[in-house]
């Protein structure tokens, strides 16, 4: 299998480590709008650097692989789809919702694959949480807890092209709580902080974030994120019912301590950042789309699955921004 692999940053080049040494995939090419990266990128791996994207495009390719900047998303899954060529693309699909809605209807015109790189449905964890609120064993579940707490922020300059904290962070367990429980967000109420560095502030975004969001049988989740949180990369989900309750992501590695006397100690060596927590669920994501471009599987998370998840974090912005409850029926793009 031939895959063209576009933006070779920090996930760009992770990935193409990943597929680089995958038993299926025998000719990988690389681009970026940095070319001396690219080539360094092919270099270390015995890839090949192509000058621009539209290489990519014209060298045979069985498969494209974006992790450009999320400005380039929608186009690039477009010319793709155009193409007739499966596409696995980190999240989001695009800046904004209209350009979200344009990008799949570019892919539902051509009849093509899209998978969304939304690792955490590969997590062990996360998977084990799915499988016991499926089975039963949490009872009817009444609370749900989640939070995405980075350790250190990310550049000043990622800021005004990230799509704000919701649709950038939050919506890894907005995703999290329609795959774990099968079902709807009907009703979000969100709010923000920005009392953190003034870079935030600057690029009209927050550093914290907290949200309470009602599904559609009444469970009640609440969704929490910071960008400055010392201790460690946190990232947690508690599931309460009336006969169980679980926790995803705590292990020795969970960078938090008890106060009480018996409680655990603080973890040795905290998580410090998302690749290292979850480099074994981006690896189990390639491998995924490696096997629905042969054929062998279904997509396990398309564009609609990707449109679910950044609905509700529209919602929780518009909540942010004017105060109040927002219905998930008010944000357009909804496809029953």
């Amino acid at each position: 299998m031939r895959i063209g692999l576009i933006g070779t940053g920090r996930i760009g080049t992770f990935h193409a480590t990943v597929l680089n040494r995958h038993r299926e995939v025998g000719s990988l090419i690389v681009t970026d709008a940095d070319t001396v990266r690219a080539h360094e990128v092919a270099d270390r791996l015995g890839a090949t650097a192509a000058p621009s994207v539209d290489e990519i495009f014209t060298w045979g390719v069985d498969a494209v692989v974006i992790t450009a900047a999320t400005s380039a998303h929608g186009e690039l899954i477009g010319r793709a789809a155009r193409m007739g060529l499966p596409v696995f693309c980190e999240k989001p699909i695009a800046v904004d919702l209209p350009g979200t809605l344009s990008a799949l209807a570019e892919v539902d015109a051509a009849g093509t694959v899209l998978q969304l790189g939304f690792q955490r449905r590969f997590d062990t964890g996360y998977a084990t949480a799915r499988e016991a609120v499926r089975s039963g064993r949490l009872g009817r579940l009444h609370t749900i807890r989640a939070m995405t707490s980075d350790q250190s922020p990310p550049p000043a300059a990622y800021l005004p092209i990230s799509g704000g904290m919701y649709r950038d962070c939050l919506v890894h367990d907005f995703d999290m709580l329609r795959w774990i429980t099968g079902r709807e967000v009907v009703e979000v109420y969100a709010m923000g902080s920005d009392a953190g560095p003034s870079m935030f502030r600057e690029a009209h975004d927050i550093d914290t974030a907290a949200a309470v969001l009602t599904l559609d049988d009444g469970t009640l989740a609440t969704a929490t994120a910071t960008r400055l949180n010392g201790a460690g990369y946190d990232v947690r989900m508690e599931l309460a019912g009336e006969l169980d309750q679980i926790g995803v992501g705590l292990d020795d590695r969970t960078p938090i301590a008890s106060t009480e006397p018996a409680g655990p100690p603080a973890a040795d060596k905290p998580w410090t950042g998302f690749l290292e927590r979850f480099g074994p669920a981006y690896e189990a994501e390639l491998a995924a789309f490696v096997d629905v471009v042969r054929g062998e599987r279904a997509n396990p998370c398309d564009g609609q699955e990707a449109l679910h998840a950044l609905r509700i974090a529209e919602a929780c912005e518009l909540s942010r921004l004017e105060r109040r409850p927002v219905y998930l029926a008010e944000i357009p793009g909804r496809r029953d």
